[in-house]
């Protein structure tokens, strides 16, 4: 005897739904939106790189080229040789490394303090952080340079870093993960005879090591992009940080654009590789301090 086999039965996919191609072409709305997003925040960039690699007569044909004819590496050459930017280089190292590790040194203490022991007017002091958040920074700049200058500050690198310290967003994103923590573990360590400090930095701080990390690079970026306050206070060339000396490179006739823009690529690379090697920290940053509630 032989088997017959038995058929196939064949079943033809059903057409997809209204829901479904509205989902597919809404989609496909949001890739093109977030394509012309990143072409229109990275278009600066690149004509920064090819600006910086034209000849100086070139940087002001009509109309403005978006490949350069030929390229040319002396402004690169120029600003190493002939302007102070190895020097401004050091300058924004130093205080950058400064504000980021004191920033997050302090908001630590603060959040700690706010979050872990209990005294008189600690929910005031709180609520006197959040209204920092109220008052932009160039609204108290002419007070703070006046306050600065009687200090004999000006022109100095502590006049710089001091007014930089003041960060209550990250105070308050330290307390927000603080209060997740239970109250349990500082509890049994205090009884096991830790005293404060071993308690933030043994037990606390090893559970947030993720928001520290964000809060560095986060940090870290916005004192090394930092000019208004820098361009205020510091009149010495040599004590210049980068984004402020990028406004110092120029030519006997003007502003020399390729110069410019070479000095502001090399300031810019810190930054950037900064935010290529820790772009989850970075992402893990912006989230929390979007997330606060």
């Amino acid at each position: 005897m032989t088997a017959t086999p038995s058929p196939v039965l064949r079943t033809t996919k059903p057409p997809p739904t209204l829901s479904v191609r509205l989902s597919r072409m809404w989609g496909g709305v949001v890739t093109a939106l977030t394509l012309l997003l990143a072409v229109v925040w990275f278009f600066p960039l690149y004509w920064a790189v090819i600006t910086s690699v034209k000849p100086e007569a070139d940087t002001i044909t009509a109309p403005p080229t978006l490949w350069p004819k030929t390229f040319d590496a002396s402004s690169y050459t120029y600003i190493f040789q002939n302007s102070p930017i190895v020097r401004w280089y050091v300058n924004s190292v130093l205080t950058t490394a400064i504000i980021t590790v004191l920033v997050l040194l302090l908001s630590m203490l603060c959040a700690y303090a706010l979050s872990q022991i209990d005294f008189r007017g600690r929910r005031w002091l709180f609520w006197l952080i959040l209204a920092g958040f109220m008052i932009p920074f160039q609204a108290s700049l002419i007070p703070l340079f006046i306050f600065i200058n009687k200090l004999g500050l000006v022109n100095n690198f502590l006049g710089l870093i001091l007014p930089q310290l003041a960060a209550p967003i990250a105070v308050v994103i330290y307390k927000q993960f603080f209060d997740q923590i239970p109250p349990e573990l500082g509890d049994a360590a205090r009884i096991d005879g830790a005293s404060e400090w071993r308690v933030l930095f043994g037990i606390f701080l090893p559970l947030n090591w993720s928001i520290t990390g964000a809060l560095a690079i986060v940090t870290f970026i916005g004192a090394w992009n930092n000019f208004l306050w820098p361009f205020i206070v510091m009149n010495d060339t040599a004590r210049l940080t980068i984004p402020v000396g990028i406004t110092q490179v120029q030519s006997a006739y003007g502003v020399a654009y390729a110069k410019s823009m070479a000095t502001a690529v090399t300031a810019a690379v810190p930054t950037i590789l900064a935010y290529l090697l820790f772009q989850r920290r970075v992402t893990e940053g912006v989230m929390a301090t979007a997330g606060l509630k």
